[in-house]
């Protein structure tokens, strides 16, 4: 694809205010982790993967998979934007009979291609598929976002170093350095040290870029496509909360049930955005 910043611009706010307001209407959830991967959401379903929102079963698609099924809403988010189903279904979100619940699950949820919430399995299930593909002689690519906090899982080693055996070269895994996990610094759970460099000795193509820059995503996954036989890690340098300063800044950001200064910081964002997207359709 021909990088269209603007229009990707346009798609990675809608998503990022979607994701705000679905969560606003539930009245709790989470908030950190699904924030920090609607740039990385926005690239791709903004027009680096094939799919199509009209046949979200199309065999010829190519396969997204969010094994940290807690930023489930964020990919809600982009799905309803990408034109999969109404907006008015987000507002349904972790409800009785929803057909988005809590975490991602492809029997309900149209463009959903793997269930997933288990930390550690929805790599697995990911190399699964690029692995089928592979043998059946398809080109469907298979794109996987996990946890930094998830890579504490020895389940995700196994898997990459599976991949990296079967050059499963048309898998790309993206990790959400967001530095945070469910119970504080990932550093200070366990240190993960240098993701690019232990996945370079799993035998993958890592490198590391900006999670927040669009244009930096898009030329990582190009330059990935460029390369030979390995599978694919990019390591995404985000900050959790993403792109909404007071939430950024807020420590226990994973799930947020909002006080009254987190409502009101909250709801000044989604006004800012609707404003900006506002202005932006008409001109």
């Amino acid at each position: 694809m021909d990088l269209d910043l603007q229009k990707l611009e346009l798609f990675r706010d809608e998503i990022r205010l979607k994701t705000l307001k679905e969560l606003h209407h539930l009245g709790f959830g989470h908030y950190g982790g699904s924030l920090s991967i609607v740039e990385v959401l926005a690239v791709l379903y903004g027009g680096v993967m094939k799919v199509d929102p009209a046949n979200p079963k199309w065999e010829e698609r190519d396969y997204f998979i969010l094994s940290k099924g807690h930023g489930g809403p964020g990919l809600y988010a982009t799905l309803a934007a990408k034109g999969y189903f109404p907006e008015e279904v987000l507002y349904t979100l972790n409800q009785n009979g929803t057909k988005l619940p809590s975490h991602p699950d492809k029997n309900l949820t149209p463009g959903v291609d793997m269930t997933t919430g288990s930390l550690g399995q929805g790599i697995s299930a990911a190399v699964g598929v690029a692995l089928s593909h592979k043998l059946s002689g398809k080109e469907n690519y298979t794109y996987c976002i996990v946890g930094d906090g998830e890579l504490n899982e020895g389940q995700c080693w196994e898997a990459f170093q599976f991949a990296a055996h079967h050059k499963l070269n048309r898998l790309f895994v993206f990790v959400d350095d967001n530095k945070k996990q469910l119970d504080g610094l990932t550093k200070d759970i366990i240190d993960p040290l240098d993701f690019a460099e232990k996945f370079n000795a799993f035998g993958f193509y890592a490198m590391k870029v900006d999670g927040g820059s669009l244009r930096g995503i898009y030329e990582a996954i190009e330059k990935g496509k460029a390369q030979g036989d390995k599978p694919v890690a990019i390591i995404l340098d985000t900050v959790k909360g993403q792109g909404v300063p007071y939430l950024e800044e807020k420590a226990d950001n994973h799930h947020i049930r909002p006080n009254e200064a987190d409502e009101a910081a909250i709801l000044n964002a989604i006004a800012e955005l609707e404003t900006k997207l506002g202005k932006a359709v008409e001109l």
